[in-house]
């Protein structure tokens, strides 16, 4: 059974940074790139960054370029997200999940797609994170 689990969220001001954690057991971790995604309330799910297997390869939301930096390290099935000079507008539930496999993808890379949550498995409960102005 696939398990999922983030932390390190929190409630932060303005500026300031966290880290977010996501850890996965049950599957072959090396095997799957992993995103991260945000879902305000009363907003859709957005895509904040994904990586790949090997962490050779990352992508990121235009709101969060330049602000956030994905990594991984796969001898503790571990994803990161460094998230610096959060904004309020950041705020919101931070989840993470597995890619799906899809034509010419066998679940390694984020893809061209990577933006779209369908394309992603295995969600974990979410990390909170508050930034107040």
């Amino acid at each position: 059974q696939v398990h999922v689990m983030e932390s390190g969220g929190g409630l932060v001001q303005a500026g300031e940074s966290l880290r977010l954690s996501c850890t996965v057991s049950g599957l072959i971790f090396d095997d799957y790139a992993i995103g991260w995604f945000r879902q305000a309330p009363g907003k859709e799910r957005e895509v904040v960054a994904c990586i790949s297997w090997s962490g050779g390869t990352t992508a990121y939301s235009d709101r969060v370029k330049d602000r956030f930096t994905i990594s991984r390290d796969n001898a503790k099935n571990t994803v990161y997200l460094q998230m610096n000079n959060l904004g309020p507008e950041d705020t919101a539930m931070y989840s993470c999940a597995t890619r799906e496999p899809a034509v010419g993808n066998r679940g390694g890379y984020c893809g061209a797609d990577f933006a779209r949550p369908g394309r992603f498995a295995n969600w974990g409960q979410g990390t909170q994170v508050t930034v107040s102005s």
